[in-house]
């Protein structure tokens, strides 16, 4: 997937912006995050899951479950 460049949402701020480039003050240049980093983010959470006990993992779902629930019977 072709990632496309950031630009400003501000009209003044793109405008600036486009001139930059036309001068050549600034490039136009798609910006890829690091594979590697973007690996190792996927990995903390099933890291940080081994890491924990079968008890505690059990106890952080059942709270994440009845917050859940608890919202939905607020609204």
């Amino acid at each position: 997937m072709g990632a496309a460049p950031k630009r400003p949402r501000d009209t003044n701020c793109l405008g600036k912006m486009v001139v930059d480039i036309a001068t050549g003050q600034a490039s136009d240049e798609v910006v890829t995050v690091n594979a590697a980093k973007r690996k190792a983010g996927q990995a903390g959470g099933s890291a940080r899951a081994s890491s924990l006990s079968s008890n505690r993992r059990r106890e952080i779902a059942q709270a994440a479950a009845s917050a859940r629930w608890a919202s939905n019977a607020a609204g």
